[in-house]
């Protein structure tokens, strides 16, 4: 089935989650945390979304990048002018010099800043995944702030009363996992019905443009993947909302401030920005790199190395032996002749990565797994992110570890299915399939994301 069909735009009916009216109070369902229905639109905004502010393409050759927040307080201020401002962010959201969003916006006087709303991990990025996020004061604004991770995934009417435009700047990390873009998308929703213009303040995608794993589908939508789109997406936020609006038919006036001199084959270590861990087990662009793979055990009973400094980098289990299963990974990928002294897997099957074995000890891991325990297993390291595919290498991990593991094996098994966007890849798993037959049924509905995007793009590529 193609995860796509029917499409431009979805209907809002075809998934109770995607109901408008759900959008305003969603239950609270802890267990889902991730890894931490075109309509024309509103007057004042195009059918994707307004882009604002400097040409992306015409700054693309700058030696640095500027995230929205600086090109919106440097060109695009009439977006907020006068105007009471609502803001969604975290610890990452901040301009080029390191300043918060919240301080910039809060020291701007051609605006009010009215009050923050707190996503997964809470306003400060400190909270472990899944875990309720609470109402709260701002100590050093004395602003309210609205949880958005807590009895509501969305602004209510009474948190809009105070809010002229609702601007949202969270760093994303390029996975349809990662839970910041659903709560914007269920932003633009509620701003929408409230006649709030949306804006979101782009900043770059940190493993850049490229599109690869399964693409969801509708049926398994959730709050850790709404939209049919594949786990590496390869857009910014300020692109996915603008897709969202464009061609899933989220109805909002709605402006994206790019960020200035980011083209999408740049990735986070090529902006000069500052790395600013996103959530507790996000540590480094290494860790995001290996995110979009490594996040589907998250659906097993293996460790992805919470509670150690190499979060999604490391992968085990007390019952794994490392070495076996670099072994096994080879006999999967058809390389048993083509592994190196250091345990590299064969470079023609997994290019651009390095795999090893590794013992590891979790120290309090936020998912309960293993804390205090020395397990065995694999540690991932990018030799050529050029070529490195993360969710093919994992999925190559998954096989291996599956016939590895015998009865000591344990899916997790709805969490896994919204990781992946469907059952597919769990029952391809469990039958034996092989990687080349897994992969390879995702290529179609990759290249119909990719022309599904193409409008709603907004960095050169």
């Amino acid at each position: 089935m193609n995860p796509l069909a029917g499409f431009l735009p979805l209907h809002p009916l075809l998934h109770p989650l995607l109901h408008p009216l759900l959008f305003v109070v969603l239950p609270i369902v802890l267990p889902i945390a991730a890894c931490g229905g075109p309509e024309r639109g509103p007057e004042g905004g195009s059918g994707a979304g307004e882009a604002e502010g400097e040409s992306a393409a015409a700054d693309a050759s700058a030696l640095t990048v500027r995230p929205g927040i600086d090109v919106l307080l440097a060109d695009s201020s009439h977006l907020i002018d006068g105007r009471r401002v609502g803001l969604i962010t975290n610890r990452s959201g901040v301009g080029r010099d390191g300043t918060s969003a919240i301080d910039l916006l809060h020291g701007y006087a051609e605006a009010e800043l009215t009050a923050l709303f707190a996503p997964e991990h809470g306003i400060r990025g400190t909270e472990a995944e899944g875990s309720a996020i609470d109402d709260a004061t701002d100590e050093g604004t004395g602003l309210p702030i609205y949880s958005l991770y807590g009895e509501t995934r969305a602004p209510t009417a009474e948190m809009l009363a105070s809010v002229d435009v609702l601007a949202f700047d969270i760093q994303d990390i390029g996975s349809r996992y990662y839970t910041y873009v659903s709560t914007m998308a269920l932003a633009m929703a509620a701003a929408g019905r409230a006649g709030v213009p949306m804006i979101v303040l782009d900043r770059p995608n940190p493993i850049g443009g490229l599109t690869q794993g399964p693409v969801l589908d509708p049926a398994f939508a959730t709050f850790v993947g709404m939209y049919p789109v594949p786990v590496r997406h390869g857009l910014s936020a300020g692109e996915l909302a603008r897709l969202y609006r464009g061609a899933f038919g989220v109805e909002v006036e709605l402006h994206v401030v790019p960020a200035a001199g980011w083209s999408a084959d740049r990735w986070f270590d090529e902006t000069s920005l500052p790395w600013i861990a996103p959530s507790l087990n996000m540590p480094s662009l290494e860790s995001a790199t290996h995110y979009p793979g490594t996040c589907l055990f998250e659906g097993t009973n293996l460790s992805v190395g919470r509670g150690t400094p190499t979060a999604f980098q490391v992968l085990g289990a007390p019952w794994l032996d490392g070495e076996a299963w670099v072994a096994e990974i080879r006999a999967v990928t058809g390389a048993a002749g083509a592994a190196d002294a250091a345990g590299m897997t064969g470079a023609v099957r997994l290019p651009g990565v390095e795999i090893r074995a590794v013992s590891f000890r979790p120290e309090s891991p936020s998912d309960g797994r293993f804390g205090g325990e020395e397990i065995g297993g694999i540690r991932l390291t990018v030799t050529d992110r050029s070529t490195y595919e993360p969710v093919r290498t994992a999925v190559a991990a998954l096989l291996a570890a599956r016939r590895l593991s015998g009865d000591a094996w344990e899916w997790r098994v709805r969490h896994f299915d919204r990781l992946a966007g469907s059952d597919g890849l769990r029952l391809a798993i469990d039958r034996g399939a092989s990687l080349d037959e897994i992969t390879s049924e995702w290529e179609a509905d990759v290249a119909a994301f990719e022309a599904l995007r193409r409008p709603y793009l907004l960095y050169p590529r």
